[in-house]
């Protein structure tokens, strides 16, 4: 399943905005600071985001077709605001949900394998 991309436009000019100011401290979100590929640009994506064994996993609630994925693929890894410190995150991988779900750790592991989404990425902390 994939949420609509009408809502994808909505989050990203109305919604991600707000989030902005507090998703680096909420405990199940994050802020991608990512680089555009073509412009260069400063990018910062709220995400909802499990931690992993080696990392982050985070669900493509909206599918892989994400200028945030694509600026993270292109560039090999992001930095991520996330608990109030900055992270560095490398080797981002594309997989399925179950794959990603074998190495989510705590209490969200559960939480993570009943969404009803398909891929997920994974991404080491460095």
């Amino acid at each position: 399943m994939q949420l609509p991309q009408w809502l994808a436009r909505f989050n990203r000019h109305v919604t991600n905005p707000i989030q902005r100011l507090w998703a680096g401290w909420a405990p199940t979100f994050g802020i991608l600071e990512h680089v555009g590929r073509k412009s260069g640009k400063p990018y910062r994506t709220p995400l909802t985001v499990f931690s992993t064994d080696a990392g982050v996993a985070i669900l493509l609630t909206y599918g892989p077709d994400r200028d945030w994925l694509k600026n993270l693929l292109a560039a090999g890894g992001a930095r991520m605001r996330r608990h109030g410190r900055t992270l560095r995150l490398t080797e981002p991988r594309v997989v399925s949900k179950a794959e990603a779900a074998e190495h989510v750790t705590g209490r969200m592991q559960r939480v993570f394998a009943r969404l009803p989404f398909e891929q997920a990425v994974l991404l080491r902390r460095t």
